[in-house]
């Protein structure tokens, strides 16, 4: 009987994706996915049940994000160790799941040996990024960081809303939307709705469907 070594929970809304990465990860010596999840109220109940050594959680689930579960299962359990696999990989998605807590953070399309890297790694206490996305987070330092309703007003700026309807839309009125639009702008370092657009497209913080 194989020793439990690195005890795992992968948690991912797609079937497929979780069966591969149980029987990958479970042929290694060292690991054991003793959980799966499909969502992130399961996989706080599966946490609690198994107190696993690393979560792998994908950046998208149903209901709760990846985000939102991570907050939630640091909130409970401060020690847990989680690793992001997500499709997504803008600075900002990384960056709010590095303030999350997440202890490492991996694009989907990253090849096996670096994701059993990332998990014995922080399986060992440390973080781990990708040197290109490390590169990336590290550019963008300390640099401010929009709120909900600066999102908001960002995504409907996007969508080609004018200041009017977009106070109407959010219930407030269109001198004090185009304060907002005048905030994102200097924290994006941009001079007008286009490139506000593009850079935060560029940066994660719109997602393009």
């Amino acid at each position: 009987m194989k020793k439990p070594g690195i005890r795992l929970l992968v948690v991912d809304d797609h079937f497929f994706v979780r069966m591969g990465l149980t029987g990958s990860l479970n042929a290694e010596p060292d690991i054991h996915v003793v959980a799966e999840a499909d969502n992130g109220t399961q996989a706080l109940k599966m946490f609690r049940e198994h107190k696993p050594d690393v979560v792998i959680m994908d950046g998208r689930l149903p209901g709760m994000s990846g985000v939102e579960t991570l907050t939630a299962l640091r909130r409970e359990f401060p020690n847990a160790r989680v690793l992001m696999l997500s499709v997504d990989e803008g600075e900002e998605d990384v960056y709010r799941a590095m303030q999350a807590g997440a202890a490492g953070y991996l694009p989907k399309s990253s090849q096996l040996q670096e994701l059993l890297r990332a998990i014995r790694a922080i399986h060992a206490g440390q973080n781990y990024l990708p040197p290109a996305l490390a590169a990336r987070l590290k550019e963008r330092g300390s640099g401010a960081t929009l709120t909900e309703r600066e999102r908001e007003v960002l995504e409907l700026v996007s969508k080609g809303l004018s200041n009017r309807e977009v106070g109407k839309t959010i219930g407030c009125s269109e001198t004090t939307a185009k304060w907002h639009l005048k905030n994102i702008m200097q924290k994006l370092e941009v001079t007008d709705r286009t490139e506000a657009t593009r850079v935060a497209v560029e940066r994660g913080i719109l997602h393009v469907e």
